[in-house]
This record gives structure tokens, sequence and C-alpha cells, in this order.
């Protein structure tokens, strides 16, 4: 997320905001945000969110994500990853990315993903 220039803007239990200022270097060639970085960014806030249910120390990898991309992400990319179902092991998010300019921010993808509690790797 550093590379991306993303940054945490909300943190709570079950929920988290990414922001994502415009950016020309993660552009495709039709003048849009890539769908790569929609899907990062809202990996990134779900697996985020998960994490402020677990105990401290806790790490996670993402088990599976399905993303339907609804329109073109344009200017500022926000990711909301909120918590459908908290487990021991496995959790269950739910992502809305929105873009465009703050304050008129338009859906542009919506995300369900699976994260895996696993040990810190040392």
């Amino acid at each position: 997320m550093t590379l991306y220039g993303a940054k945490l803007s909300e943190i709570a239990p079950g929920r988290v905001v990414i922001d994502l200022p415009p950016n020309a270097r993660l552009i495709q060639q039709q003048g849009r945000i890539h769908g790569g970085v929609v899907g990062a960014l809202a990996d990134s806030a779900g697996g985020f969110a998960s994490l402020t249910l677990m105990p401290t120390g806790s790490d996670v990898v993402t088990v599976e994500y399905k993303i339907n991309f609804m329109r073109g992400a344009t200017g500022h990319l926000r990711a909301t990853g909120e918590v459908i179902r908290p487990g021991k092991t496995i959790t269950v998010t739910r992502m809305t990315c929105e873009s465009g300019t703050p304050g008129a921010l338009e859906t542009c993808a919506v995300v369900q993903a699976t994260f895996m509690r696993i040990a810190p790797i040392p």
C-alpha cells in the first residue's frame, strides 16, 4: 500500500477504510485505475478489518475473494472493509470500493472475501 500511496483513514472494530489519492502511475490504457489496484486495495481493507477482531499478534492470509466491477474507477479511490462473520480461524468480509472526487464518490466495485488467521511469521 505504501507503493500505491494509500493511507488508512478509519479503523474501528470490524471496519477499516483505506484511501488512495489520484496516482497517474496506477492508470491503465483507458485512463482508469487498474482493476488489480482496486482489488489490492479491497483485499487490504478486508484483511485489516478482519485483524481488528482478532487477538493481538494475529496475522491473516486471503483464502479467496470475488470482485464485481460496476464502473471504471477514476480519481480518488476508497475501499471500505467490513466483517460479515468473524471466526476463530476463518473470517468473511464485504468490501465496497468507491471512486471519483472526495465528497462525490460512486461505487465502482463490490467484493466478498474470506481470510484465514495464521500465526505470524517470525
